[in-house]
């Protein structure tokens, strides 16, 4: 399967760069570039790419706020790319329904199996920065973090609340089908339901949610 990726950055020296790595792999197709936020919507509603790999930092209008417009209008999947892993970007991003958070210094071959991943229909965060909402959670006093809704609980059944652990573990479906001994087919279906059920966006916002409520 080839994946059509459109990617949004406002410095050409750096989108030449990426889209230079994303060229080098034979199973990715860059379709389209743009230098701000409203173009990247624009070329998403025209292009209709598989994901669009957008920086956070861009002017006429920031990647958080395209990405929030690209995923409300279910044009893409996103991948957002930024050299700042803080909080208010890591956060704006995952509420603004982004499939996947990567850092900038990320090597050639990293950004491009978070590309696979993504395209995959699997959500990812940048290794460091999973590592930090982790201990952030991990650290903090089970009575200080948010309990969980006791009817969106209730929602879920029993496989999917084990698969919505292993979200929040940061497991893949292929790492989930394995640890729970099921077909990675039925671990997708149930991931689907679980996010309509909880109303999020992507498995990634799954994840948070778990960490959050120590799941």
């Amino acid at each position: 399967m080839t994946i059509r990726v459109l990617v949004a950055e406002d410095q050409s020296a750096v989108r030449a760069g990426l889209v230079l790595i994303l060229r080098s792999a034979p199973d990715i197709e860059v379709v389209g570039e743009a230098g701000d936020g409203e173009r990247a919507v624009a070329l998403a509603r025209e292009l209709r790419p598989d994901l669009v790999l957008m920086d956070v930092q861009m002017p006429r209008l920031d990647g958080v706020s395209a990405t929030r417009q690209v995923v409300a209008e279910k044009l893409a999947d996103v991948l957002v790319l930024t050299t700042f892993d803080l909080d208010e970007y890591v956060f704006g991003a995952l509420r603004a329904g982004a499939s996947g958070f990567l850092l900038k210094n990320t090597e050639a071959r990293e950004l491009l199996d978070a590309v696979r991943t993504v395209g995959r229909g699997e959500g990812l965060i940048a290794p460091a920065v999973t590592r930090r909402l982790i201990a952030e959670f991990a650290g903090q006093p089970a009575a200080s973090r948010p309990a969980p809704e006791p009817a969106a609980l209730e929602q879920l059944t029993r496989r999917e609340r084990e698969v919505l652990s292993c979200l929040g573990g940061g497991l893949s479906n292929a790492e989930i089908a394995r640890r729970l001994d099921m077909a990675e087919a039925t671990v997708k279906t149930h991931v689907s339901r679980l996010l309509a059920k909880l109303e999020l966006r992507s498995r990634v916002q799954a994840a948070v949610l778990a960490q959050e409520w120590g799941i």
